[in-house]
C-alpha cells in the first residue's frame, strides 16, 4: 500500500507526511485551502475536511483556485492551493499576470507526477517544464523529498511568502509521499 494511501489514526497522523502538512497550515494560520482533487492528496483533503479550522472545496480547475486564494489575500485571509502536477501547465498565465505582480502569497502544494515509473507521458512533460517555468517567473519553489525536511521547509516558506508578499510553490515529491500506484 503507498504511503499517500496509508489509513491514519490521530497519533500517526502528525507523522506522516500529510500530517505534518496540515499542522503546519494551521500554525501559519493558513484557513482556507481550495484544490483540485488528487489521489496522492486524497490523505489530506479529507483530514483538512475533517477539520473545522479549515475551509476546503474543490475547484474545477487550478486558475480558478488560484482566483480564490488572490481574493482571499486581499481579504485578509491566508490560504493555500492543492494540485498536481499535470495542473500546473496551466497556471503560467495567471501566476504572471496576477499572483507574482499583485504580490500574492500564493502557497502552492504541489504533488509531483512525470517522474519515477510514471506511465503517462504528458506528466512527463510537464514534470520537465515545471521547474524551468517557476523559474522564469523567479518564483520560489522547494521539492520536498524526506520526512524530516517537511516541516521545515513547508513552515519557513510559508512564512517567507507571506511576509515577502511573494508566491512558492512546494512540490511535493513521491519519494514523500509514496507517489501515486500504478495498476499493470
Amino acid at each position: 500500500m503507498a504511503v499517500a494511501e496509508e489509513k491514519t489514526s490521530p497519533e500517526t497522523s502528525e507523522k506522516s507526511w500529510h500530517g505534518i502538512v496540515l499542522q503546519t497550515l494551521k500554525r501559519n494560520d493558513v484557513r482556507l485551502v481550495p484544490y483540485v482533487p488528487d489521489r496522492v492528496l486524497t490523505p489530506l483533503i479529507k483530514n483538512l475536511h475533517a477539520d473545522p479550522f479549515f475551509t476546503t472545496f474543490a475547484t474545477a480547475r487550478e486558475e480558478e483556485a488560484v482566483g480564490i486564494v488572490s481574493g482571499a489575500w486581499m481579504g485578509g485571509m491566508r490560504s493555500a492551493v492543492l494540485m498536481q502536477t499535470s495542473g500546473f501547465a496551466t497556471l503560467a498565465n495567471v501566476l504572471a499576470s496576477l499572483a507574482i505582480p499583485y504580490q500574492i502569497p500564493l502557497i502552492m502544494f504541489v504533488s509531483e507526477r512525470g517522474t519515477l515509473g510514471e506511465f503517462n507521458y504528458g506528466q512527463s512533460l510537464v514534470c520537465r517544464t515545471m521547474r524551468p517555468v517557476l523559474d522564469s517567473l523567479a518564483m520560489e519553489h522547494h521539492t520536498i523529498t524526506r520526512l524530516d525536511e517537511l516541516e521545515f521547509i513547508a513552515d519557513r516558506s510559508i512564512k517567507q511568502a507571506v511576509t515577502t508578499q511573494a508566491p512558492v510553490a512546494l512540490i511535493l515529491s513521491p519519494l514523500l509521499t509514496g507517489g501515486k500506484a500504478f495498476d499493470k
